[in-house]
């Protein structure tokens, strides 16, 4: 009994004297019992290292380092008077007039490197969930991820500054990928998506001669 009695009585002080004055003013320098890596060795980004060579904490940047995000936007990390010349070329850059009205057409020349690097960028970006006609039915449908159809004449008929502008900053499920893709490649997807368009609403009258004679027209 006198053991318990012992036992019970330095639990009461153990527990009063760790927990008992936690939260109380004093000038003396807490016990720590769980200091939860308050206090840590670290280097402090800016500061002087004797470790290395260029005597400094902070580190260049490795060999062939990727970056997130694009060039033209790094204005956020340098000073207010930072200027960047490309970020005046809304157009490119945003998809939008000087108005904010979505661009109505792309503003890169077309060609079929054009083409060609669309398809391959949707391919990779896009095809998951819109699919590879672009009619939606990508391999995340069945799961609960509903994707838009690009053949909805809503998205038929919008510019191609607003499919552009969805890319970049995302719409609803879909995240942006303003991070993943430059501003050209996005134009690229965006001209591939209006050939996916095209190739659902296409007009034998649109082919010549030889190629409606070809095709059994």
């Amino acid at each position: 009994m006198r053991i318990f009695l012992a036992l019970y009585v330095f639990a009461i002080v153990a527990t009063v004297s760790i927990l008992g004055f936690r939260g109380s003013n004093s000038t003396k320098p807490p016990l720590e019992v769980f200091p939860d890596m308050d206090r840590q060795a670290r280097y402090k980004p800016q500061a002087e290292n004797e470790f290395f060579s260029d005597g400094r904490n902070d580190r260049p940047v490795p060999a062939k380092t990727v970056a997130r995000g694009n060039y033209f936007n790094q204005a956020e990390v340098f000073s207010a008077g930072f200027e960047d010349k490309t970020l005046g070329d809304t157009v490119l850059n945003q998809g939008k007039e000087a108005d904010g009205s979505f661009v109505k057409t792309l503003p890169l020349e077309v060609s079929h490197a054009l083409m060609a690097e669309g398809k391959a960028k949707y391919d990779i970006f896009c095809t998951v969930c819109h699919g590879a006609a672009g009619d939606g039915n990508g391999v995340t449908k069945p799961y609960g991820v509903l994707a838009a159809s690009y053949h909805d004449d809503r998205l038929r008929g919008v510019e191609d500054g607003y499919i552009f502008d969805v890319i970049t900053n995302g719409k609803g499920l879909m995240l942006p990928l303003d991070g993943s893709i430059s501003p050209e490649e996005r134009w690229a997807i965006v001209f591939y998506v209006r050939a996916l368009q095209r190739s659902q609403h296409a007009n034998a009258k649109d082919l010549s001669e030889a190629q409606r004679t070809e095709l059994g027209f």
